[in-house]
């Protein structure tokens, strides 16, 4: 009895043994297996430098630009020769719709500001990533574990971002770089700092500025190892809208945007040696201006605006106002039931649009939003012809002139609006040009290069089924 007690202890402590030694096995090999699925994925980096047009990096010769990084991702990678946008044509739709392979209507950021008809809201933008309705690839990213980074991305505070500086401003004082320090990933701001000084305000969109958060991206790089990072620069779209497009500022702050792009491609490839892919995007093209449309004005004397007094410039009260996005408007209806107020508002539109001197090119219905996926809220669009964009007065005349500039938002089909994409990397296929592709596209394409799924994206996989040559590093 004896032996068959230590027989039996002995049986039983083996097979613990064994059960112990597979699951720590399981787990182990699981381990494995991911860390040999993670190391198969590159490393990503998105940089988005607002309102580049692709033809100032694919006929660079005929601009006389000095760019050699953005032209070693042509020579390198692969490209298109333009990006058909979303509706409005602007930052921060564009930008969510790069990060969703969705519209607006469809993610939810449907203007760089908020509808805010009666401007309680002090200019507030659409900054906060619970706005966004779609899954982006920072969810996809975390769902899978991945670490990510991002700097000064739109529509970024409280998003599914492992080390995040997120864009945001309010006054342009001192008190926004405290915002900041409380919006970003805890600690991550006074670590940055302290490595290398004073971050950027937010609200500066100086070439100066770009270059601080280059400096932070590249250090994320190289501190943080994330295997997808996002970064935008803005220094070129603020010297287009001052000097407008092709100016000889604008170029200079091309030039030095170029710089970033080489900084940050080459920091990538030195914590990811050759499994670094660089994607650079824009939201937007640009047209240059010298007009402008006083929209609201027009509802003022319509009597779709109430104001306090004849002299006041906000309105205490509303039937239907423009919510201007750039050079497009979307027209919104108080109460959407009232037949009145619609008939107003479209006799109105017609009549203006029937002038030639309005500035006015198209009026859109909800209709044609709709096939659009735009404004979903919206009872008209109004898009105005290249030259002109929206002013703010409530009082005045329609058309007025104003200093030479550049403005987007106009309509996606007008050529001057495409974006650029521009990707280079491991088994990129070199010097291919995809053509024309849809913003829409771009997230699946990065989707699947991570090894990801957004499987609610409208657009395409722009990569998929090409080769890779022997050129592609």
């Amino acid at each position: 009895m004896l032996l068959l007690r230590y027989t039996r202890q002995a049986v039983g402590l083996a097979a613990l043994a064994a059960a112990g030694a597979a699951s720590v096995a399981a787990p182990i090999a699981a381990q494995r297996a991911s860390t040999q699925q993670d190391s198969a994925r590159p490393t990503v980096v998105l940089i988005s430098i607002d309102g580049l047009r692709p033809d100032y990096v694919l006929e660079a010769d005929r601009h006389g630009l000095r760019i050699p990084n953005l032209r070693r991702l042509v020579e390198r990678g692969s490209y298109a020769t333009g990006v058909r946008g979303v509706v409005p044509t602007v930052t921060y739709p564009s930008h969510t719709t790069l990060l969703t392979g969705v519209a607006p209507a469809r993610h939810g950021i449907h203007g760089n500001t908020t509808f805010d008809p009666l401007s309680r809201n002090q200019g507030g933008w659409y900054w906060y990533a619970t706005d966004i309705t779609a899954r982006t690839l920072w969810d996809a990213a975390a769902d899978a574990g991945l670490v990510t980074a991002s700097v000064h991305w739109p529509v970024s505070v409280g998003a599914r971002v492992t080390h995040n500086l997120p864009q945001y401003w309010r006054t342009g004082t001192a008190d926004d770089r405290k915002l900041l320090r409380a919006l970003s990933t805890p600690g991550l701001y006074d670590e940055m700092e302290r490595a290398l000084g004073p971050f950027a305000d937010g609200i500066d969109e100086s070439m100066s500025a770009d270059e601080s958060r280059a400096r932070f991206a590249v250090k994320l790089l190289e501190l943080k190892r994330p295997r997808f990072m996002t970064t935008y620069f803005t220094a070129l779209d603020h010297e287009q809208h001052d000097t407008g497009p092709f100016s000889p500022s604008s170029f200079t702050v091309l030039e030095r945007i170029d710089a970033i792009v080489g900084a940050l491609a080459e920091a990538a490839e030195r914590v990811s040696p050759g499994n670094a892919v660089i994607c650079v995007v824009s939201d937007h093209g640009f047209v240059r201006t010298n007009r402008s449309v006083n929209l609201l004005g027009a509802f003022r004397e319509a009597g779709l605006l109430h104001f306090a007094g004849d002299t006041a410039e906000k309105p205490s009260g509303w039937r239907a106002t423009a919510w201007a996005s750039g050079a497009s408007a979307a027209v919104i209806i108080h109460d959407t039931a009232s037949a009145a107020t619609r008939s107003v508002v479209r006799n109105l539109l017609t009549r203006l649009a029937a002038d030639t001197a309005s500035g006015i090119d198209r009026v859109l219905n909800a209709d044609d939003l709709r096939q659009l996926g735009g404004f979903p809220e919206a009872a008209f669009l109004v898009s105005l012809k290249p030259g002109y964009i929206f002013g703010a007065r409530t009082r005045g005349p329609l058309v007025v002139p104003v200093k030479t500039g550049g403005m987007h938002g106009y309509l996606p089909d007008l050529p001057d609006m495409r974006s650029a994409f521009f990707i280079s990397g491991r088994s990129i296929p070199a010097r291919r040009s995809l053509g024309e592709i849809d913003m829409r596209d771009v997230a699946p394409t990065l989707a699947a290069l991570l090894g990801l799924s957004l499987p609610a994206a409208e657009g395409q996989n722009v990569l998929q089924g090409l080769a890779a040559n022997s050129n592609a590093r």
